[in-house]
Protein backbone atom coordinates (compact mmCIF):
# COMPACT_ATOMS: atom_id res chain seq x y z
CA UNK A 1 0.00 0.00 0.00
CA UNK A 2 2.67 2.31 0.94
CA UNK A 3 4.72 1.66 -1.74
CA UNK A 4 1.50 2.63 -4.17
CA UNK A 5 2.01 6.74 -2.91
CA UNK A 6 4.35 8.50 -5.15
CA UNK A 7 4.58 11.70 -3.72
CA UNK A 8 7.08 13.92 -7.02
CA UNK A 9 10.37 15.54 -6.40
CA UNK A 10 9.81 19.55 -5.97
CA UNK A 11 11.50 21.87 -7.81
CA UNK A 12 10.65 25.74 -7.79
CA UNK A 13 10.86 25.95 -4.19
CA UNK A 14 13.11 27.51 -1.89
CA UNK A 15 13.66 28.32 1.52
CA UNK A 16 15.62 31.24 2.86
CA UNK A 17 16.77 33.01 5.94
CA UNK A 18 17.22 36.47 5.46
CA UNK A 19 18.55 39.21 7.77
CA UNK A 20 16.36 42.19 7.40
CA UNK A 21 15.96 45.81 8.84
CA UNK A 22 12.67 46.37 11.45
CA UNK A 23 11.33 49.41 10.85
CA UNK A 24 8.98 49.16 14.21
CA UNK A 25 11.51 47.87 16.76
CA UNK A 26 14.10 49.62 14.48
CA UNK A 27 16.31 46.19 14.88
CA UNK A 28 17.89 44.02 12.55
CA UNK A 29 15.64 40.70 12.49
CA UNK A 30 16.74 37.04 11.12
CA UNK A 31 13.06 35.53 8.99
CA UNK A 32 12.30 33.19 7.32
CA UNK A 33 11.00 33.07 3.81
CA UNK A 34 9.52 30.90 1.64
CA UNK A 35 9.98 31.32 -2.43
CA UNK A 36 7.85 30.28 -5.10
CA UNK A 37 9.56 30.26 -8.54
CA UNK A 38 7.24 28.31 -10.40
CA UNK A 39 5.11 29.81 -13.01
CA UNK A 40 1.77 28.21 -11.23
CA UNK A 41 -0.12 29.04 -7.63
CA UNK A 42 0.62 26.90 -4.79
CA UNK A 43 -2.21 26.09 -2.54
CA UNK A 44 -2.76 24.96 0.89
CA UNK A 45 0.79 25.25 2.22
CA UNK A 46 1.62 23.83 4.96
CA UNK A 47 4.96 24.64 6.98
CA UNK A 48 6.48 22.80 10.23
CA UNK A 49 9.45 23.86 11.72
CA UNK A 50 11.50 22.80 14.47
CA UNK A 51 15.00 23.25 15.94
CA UNK A 52 17.10 20.31 16.73
CA UNK A 53 20.45 18.56 18.07
CA UNK A 54 21.44 15.50 19.66
CA UNK A 55 20.40 16.97 22.90
CA UNK A 56 17.77 19.20 22.33
CA UNK A 57 14.85 19.67 20.56
CA UNK A 58 12.46 23.04 19.90
CA UNK A 59 8.33 23.16 19.96
CA UNK A 60 6.71 22.26 16.58
CA UNK A 61 5.54 25.37 14.75
CA UNK A 62 2.91 25.18 12.09
CA UNK A 63 2.00 28.24 9.59
CA UNK A 64 -0.46 27.82 6.55
CA UNK A 65 -1.19 29.88 3.56
CA UNK A 66 -3.85 29.25 1.53
CA UNK A 67 -2.25 30.23 -1.26
CA UNK A 68 1.04 31.32 -2.60
CA UNK A 69 0.91 33.07 -5.39
CA UNK A 70 3.12 32.02 -8.62
CA UNK A 71 6.76 33.95 -8.80
CA UNK A 72 6.33 35.36 -5.54
CA UNK A 73 7.47 34.97 -1.75
CA UNK A 74 5.95 35.15 2.03
CA UNK A 75 7.23 35.60 5.44
CA UNK A 76 6.75 32.87 7.38
CA UNK A 77 8.13 33.54 10.85
CA UNK A 78 10.72 35.75 12.88
CA UNK A 79 13.77 33.14 13.90
CA UNK A 80 15.93 33.90 17.09
CA UNK A 81 19.53 33.66 16.92
CA UNK A 82 19.82 31.33 19.88
CA UNK A 83 18.22 28.90 17.47
CA UNK A 84 21.02 29.06 15.06
CA UNK A 85 23.64 26.34 17.53
CA UNK A 86 20.72 23.99 16.37
CA UNK A 87 19.65 22.12 13.21
CA UNK A 88 16.01 23.97 12.02
CA UNK A 89 14.32 21.92 9.53
CA UNK A 90 11.12 22.96 8.18
CA UNK A 91 8.99 20.53 6.77
CA UNK A 92 6.67 21.92 3.79
CA UNK A 93 3.61 20.61 1.88
CA UNK A 94 0.92 21.92 -0.29
CA UNK A 95 -1.19 21.24 -3.40
CA UNK A 96 -0.05 21.85 -7.13
CA UNK A 97 -2.88 21.13 -9.00
CA UNK A 98 -4.14 18.04 -7.65
CA UNK A 99 -1.11 17.06 -6.61
CA UNK A 100 0.28 17.13 -3.19
CA UNK A 101 3.96 17.65 -2.66
CA UNK A 102 6.74 17.83 0.40
CA UNK A 103 10.34 18.61 0.59
CA UNK A 104 11.89 19.35 3.65
CA UNK A 105 14.82 22.32 3.77
CA UNK A 106 17.21 22.28 6.84
CA UNK A 107 19.49 25.06 7.69
CA UNK A 108 22.72 23.07 9.09
CA UNK A 109 23.98 24.05 13.20
CA UNK A 110 25.69 27.40 12.87
CA UNK A 111 25.44 27.86 9.25
CA UNK A 112 22.95 30.88 9.47
CA UNK A 113 25.41 34.09 10.22
CA UNK A 114 26.41 37.37 8.59
CA UNK A 115 29.23 36.11 6.57
CA UNK A 116 27.10 33.63 4.69
CA UNK A 117 24.88 35.94 3.90
CA UNK A 118 24.29 37.09 0.21
CA UNK A 119 21.70 38.76 -2.68
CA UNK A 120 18.72 36.71 -2.85
CA UNK A 121 17.23 37.80 -6.18
CA UNK A 122 13.43 37.00 -6.12
CA UNK A 123 13.23 38.49 -2.55
CA UNK A 124 16.06 41.78 -3.43
CA UNK A 125 17.57 41.24 0.04
CA UNK A 126 20.38 39.38 1.61
CA UNK A 127 19.60 36.62 3.34
CA UNK A 128 20.49 32.13 3.05
CA UNK A 129 19.37 29.53 1.20
CA UNK A 130 18.46 26.26 2.99
CA UNK A 131 19.80 23.09 1.70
Amino acid sequence: MKKDIQIPEVTGVEMAVVYEFNDIYNTNDWNIYIINNKNVDLEMMVIVSQGFSDTKTTSLLRKKLEKLPANSFAKIEFIQPELFKLNNRFQVTFFEGNTLYEKTFIFKENTIKEGALRMIDEIKKRGILAE
